[in-house]
C-alpha cells in the first residue's frame, strides 16, 4: 500500500476512533441511567407514599398545628415543606426555608414527580371538605444517584485517557513501522555506500514509496558505480596514454639530440650535414604530429569542446578536400584513385574534417600493402566507387547524406580487432606497417569522434588477405542557408 493511502486511511481511523469510543460510553452509560432512573423511579414512588398518607391530614395545615410526626419522617434524605393556600410556608425542614413563595410557584407542577439531578421533587394539594388547605412538597434527594454519576463520570475521563493513548501508542508503533524504521535503514545503507560499501537493499519488496526511494536509490549506485568503474578505467588509460606517448617522444627527441650534437661536429661533410638536418626535421615534424593527436584527443574528450560547423557546397569543398594526396601516395609507395561524386550543401568544420581525411590516409599508408592503391572517395549516398571492394558494398546502406571512403589493400584486420582499433592508444601489429612505423594509436578514435560530433558515423570494414575500408557518413544540410 502506499504510503500517502496509509496515512489517509490511518488519519481517518485515528479520527473516527475517539468519536466511536466516546458514542460507545455514551451509550453504556445511557443505558445505565435508563435502568437506574426507573429503577429509582418506582423506589422513590413507594417511599413518596408512604409518605403522602401523613401530610395529607389536615390538621398539619392548622395555626399552631403540632407537626412532630412530619418532624419524625424527615432525614438528610428527604425533605418536607408545607405551605398555606396563600403560599406562606406552615413548616419547613430546610433551616434555609423561605417564609413565603407566590402563588404560582407554589401551585406549579401539582401531582407531578419531577426527577431533578440531585432529587425527586412532588406537590400536591390539600382539601377538607372540598376547601383547599394548603399544599405539600417533598424532596427525595438522589445520594445514590449523584454518586454513581460522580463516579462513571471519572470511568468516562478514565477510559477516555486510556483509549486516547491506546490510539496514541498504536499510531507511533505503526508509524515506526511503516516510516521510521524503513527510513533509518535507507539512511544507513546511503550512509555505508557513501563509505565506499556496496549496498543490497530488501526495501525494494517493498509497494510503496520507500520501495521506489529505494529501487532508485540502487539505481543512482549502479549508475556511479558504473562511473566511477568508467572513470577508473579513463584515469588509468590517460596514465597508459602518458607514459606511452612520453616514451615514443623519448625515442625522436633522442635521435634529435644526437643528430644536432653531430652537426656540432666540424668533421661531417656537407652532405652528411644536410642528411642530419633533414632527419631532425622530420623528427621534429613526428614530434609535432604526436602532441598534436593529444591535443585534440584532450579538447574532444571535453564536454565543453563543441565543433563550429559551417555550410558548405559538397561537391566545391570535397574536390579541395580529397586533392592534393596523389604526390604524397606516389612518394610512399601507392597509387592512390580519387572519387569525388557529391551534390547538395553539408554542415562542416573543414580543419577538422580535413584532419579525419589526413589521418585515414596516413593509416592507409601506414597499413597498406607498398606498390598498391588505395581508394579515396567523396559520394553522395547509393553511390559505389568502381574500385572498392565487393565485401564493402552491403556496408554502403544509407540511403541519404554522403560518404567519405579510404581503402587500402593488405593483410587486412580480424573481426576480433576491428573495434579494439578505435580504442585509443591500440595498435596493429607493428610488423604490419610500413617499415614498423609507429603513431600515437589515437587517429582512428579522434577521426571516429570528430565525425560523430557532425552528426555521423564511422565504420572499419576489412577481409584478411584483401584489405580495409573505413566508411565516414555524414547527414544532408537540413537547416537553412543563412
Amino acid at each position: 500500500m502506499k504510503i500517502k493511502t496509509w496515512l489517509l486511511i490511518t488519519f481517518f481511523i485515528v479520527m473516527i476512533l475517539p468519536i466511536a469510543g466516546a458514542y460507545s460510553l455514551y451509550v453504556w452509560i445511557n443505558a445505565y441511567y435508563q435502568d437506574k432512573n426507573v429503577a429509582e423511579y418506582f423506589e422513590k414512588l413507594t417511599e413518596l407514599n408512604q409518605v403522602k398518607s401523613v401530610l395529607e391530614n389536615p390538621v398539619h395545615y392548622k395555626k399552631n398545628a403540632d407537626r412532630k410526626g412530619i418532624e419524625a419522617l424527615t432525614n438528610d434524605q428527604l425533605a418536607i415543606t408545607l405551605y398555606s393556600k396563600s403560599g406562606f410556608v406552615l413548616y419547613s425542614s430546610n433551616p434555609l426555608r423561605l417564609e413565603y413563595e407566590s402563588r404560582e410557584s407554589v401551585f406549579k407542577g401539582l401531582y407531578e414527580l419531577k426527577q431533578n439531578y440531585n432529587a425527586f421533587t412532588y406537590k400536591e394539594p390539600v382539601y377538607q371538605d372540598g376547601e383547599l388547605l394548603g399544599v405539600y412538597k417533598i424532596q427525595l434527594v438522589r445520594t445514590d444517584w449523584v454518586k454513581g454519576v460522580e463516579s462513571r463520570s471519572w470511568l468516562v475521563i478514565a477510559s477516555s485517557i486510556l483509549l486516547f493513548l491506546l490510539i496514541y501508542f498504536a499510531l507511533m508503533m505503526l508509524l515506526n513501522r511503516k516510516l521510521n524504521r524503513p527510513l533509518h535503514e535507507l539512511m544507513r545503507q546511503m550512509r555505508a555506500f557513501a563509505k565506499g560499501e556496496h549496498v543490497e537493499s530488501n526495501l525494494v519488496a517493498r509497494k510503496d514509496e520507500i520501495g521506489e526511494l529505494a529501487q532508485t536509490f540502487l539505481a543512482m549506485q549502479d549508475e556511479i558505480e558504473t562511473a566511477r568503474t568508467h572513470l577508473k578505467a579513463e584515469q588509468e588509460q590517460k596514465e597508459l596514454m602518458i607514459a606511452s606517448i612520453s616514451h615514443d617522444l623519448k625515442t625522436p627527441l633522442t635521435a634529435i639530440q644526437a643528430y644536432a650534437e653531430s652537426l656540432q661536429s666540424k668533421a661531417l661533410s656537407e652532405e652528411q650535414q644536410v642528411e642530419y638536418r633533414q632527419i631532425i626535421l622530420t623528427k621534429s615534424e613526428t614530434m609535432k604530429h604526436m602532441l598534436d593527436d593529444l591535443l585534440m584527443y584532450t579538447l574532444l574528450q571535453s564536454t565543453n569542446y563543441s565543433l563550429e560547423l559551417i555550410t558548405v557546397d559538397g561537391e566545391e569543398f570535397f574536390e579541395m578536400a580529397l586533392s592534393d594526396y596523389e604526390q604524397l601516395s606516389e612518394n610512399q609507395g601507392f597509387t592512390l584513385e580519387v572519387t569525388c561524386d557529391i551534390e547538395g550543401l553539408y554542415a562542416v568544420h573543414p580543419k577538422q574534417l580535413q584532419r579525419v581525411i589526413d589521418n585515414l590516409i596516413s593509416n592507409a599508408w601506414r597499413y597498406g600493402e607498398i606498390s598498391t592503391t588505395i581508394g579515396l572517395a567523396a559520394i553522395n549516398a547509393g553511390k559505389c566507387p568502381i574500385w572498392c571492394f565487393d565485401f564493402m558494398k552491403p556496408a554502403l546502406a544509407k540511403h541519404d547524406g554522403m560518404y567519405i571512403i579510404v581503402q587500402n589493400s593488405g593483410q587486412g584486420v580480424n573481426k576480433e580487432n576491428i573495434e579494439k582499433l578505435f580504442e585509443p592508444m591500440y595498435q596493429a601489429d607493428t610488423a604490419r606497417t610500413k617499415a614498423g612505423e609507429r603513431g600515437t594509436g589515437l587517429g582512428l578514435n579522434i577521426a571516429k569522434q570528430i565525425i560523430e560530433k557532425h552528426g555521423g558515423t564511422v565504420e572499419l570494414i576489412s577481409k584478411e588477405g584483401y584489405g580495409t575500408a573505413v566508411l565516414c557518413w555524414l547527414p544532408p544540410f537540413k537547416g537553412e542557408i543563412s
